[in-house]
This record gives structure tokens, sequence and C-alpha cells, in this order.
């Protein structure tokens, strides 16, 4: 899966002269949370509804209603923005992104292509929802089963030929490798209600299965 695949399009940009009222406007208008600064097709920075928060005067303040929306008004995005924004490329794996933002701690990156034009977003709810909630089966009707040392080369090509005898469809599979374990567990997403049939069949070659609840 590349980011191209999971990132946001027809992203909405401002220029860095943009007041932090319009550019709160702005995003509630279009429900985001950032916005990549572009000047003259070129990226600049990136504002947050986090930093306008940030920079908006506090409750309590003894400012009159006049003096707070003259300074939201006053104040730019320039003065609030990101300025190291990390980019990167529509044809980076997800991996690579996840990698970058991680490293970079950042909770989105902006996707430019190679004429270093915007043409996406991709933040850490892309890489849950499209990634993670599929590989967990959120969301997704059937049933996910468990087994114990399944994950093992010789042992999942055994589980997979009982799956396949049985012509039950496979959403997805994943192996649990964790930290210290002395043996990987596979689980696997079928697209059924009715495993038990496949519970038993695995279970009278003695391995270990339940049902991953999710």
């Amino acid at each position: 899966m590349y980011i191209k695949d999971i990132m946001t399009t027809n992203v909405v940009t401002i220029p860095s002269s943009t007041s932090l009222a319009d550019a709160k406007r702005i995003m509630d208008a279009h429900r985001v949370r950032r916005i990549p600064v572009v000047d003259r097709g070129e990226l600049v920075g990136l504002v947050s509804d986090h930093m306008i928060s940030m920079a908006t005067p506090r409750k309590g303040t003894t400012l009159s209603v006049w003096e707070f929306s003259y300074q939201l008004h006053a104040i730019k995005v320039s003065e609030v923005m990101e300025k190291n924004v990390v980019a990167v490329s529509p044809d980076v794996t997800a991996e690579e992104a996840l990698a970058t933002a991680q490293q970079k701690k950042v909770g989105s990156l902006i996707v430019m292509d190679d004429c270093k034009h915007v043409v996406g977003i991709v933040t850490t709810n892309d890489f849950f929802y499209k990634i993670v909630n599929p590989v967990l089966g959120l969301g997704q009707p059937g049933t996910r089963i468990e087994i114990t040392g399944g994950g093992e080369s010789k042992k999942l090509e055994d589980i997979l030929s009982v799956v396949n005898s049985l012509t039950y469809p496979v959403t997805n599979l994943h192996i649990i490798n964790l930290p210290n374990a002395k043996q990987k567990d596979v689980v696997i997403h079928l697209a059924t209600d009715n495993v038990v049939p496949l519970m038993d069949k695995l279970k009278a070659k003695n391995y270990q299965v339940s049902i991953r609840h999710r």
C-alpha cells in the first residue's frame, strides 16, 4: 500500500497572509484540523487548529469582544504556522511514510508530486482508519480466529490448507510476533460467522484455537 492509496486529495490550502479568524473559518467549513500554507504555488508551512488555539486569547481575558475579534483578524497565519513541514512523495510506501512521521514526531505529512505541488495530506487518522482498522477487522463482517503458535511457517501452511479445504474466504491475516515471545501466533479473519467446523478441525490437529473478539 502506498501513500497515494490512503492520502486525502483535493487539499484545501491558504496563503500565509490569511488571518487566524479566516483560517479557523475555513477549517470549520471543510471539517479539517490542518491546512497547508502555500504562497505562489510553494509550500511554506502548515497551520493547525491547535496552533490557532494556542495563539488565541484565553478565557477570562480582559479584552473586549471587539479587541478579541481584532486580534484574531490581525494575527496572520505566517506568525503561528509550522515552517519545517515534513513532505513525502505519493509513491512512498505507507510503512516508509509512517516511519518518517514517527522519526520526525509529527501527526501529519504533506504529499507533494515531482513538481513540488501539494497533492494530498495524510494524518495519523488515515493510518489508523485505512490501515490498522482493516488489519484488525474493525467494522468488517465475519469472524476472526486466533491460533496459538500458528504463525510459524510450517504450521501456517498446514492451517491454511485446512481453511482452503473448507473453502472459507479469507478477509485478511496477520501474525502476532510479540517481543520476547517464544512463538508467533496468527489471526485469520474469515468472511463468515460460522467458524465452528474450522475450529473443530484445527483442534483435532492439536491446535489451540479461539475466537478473537473485536
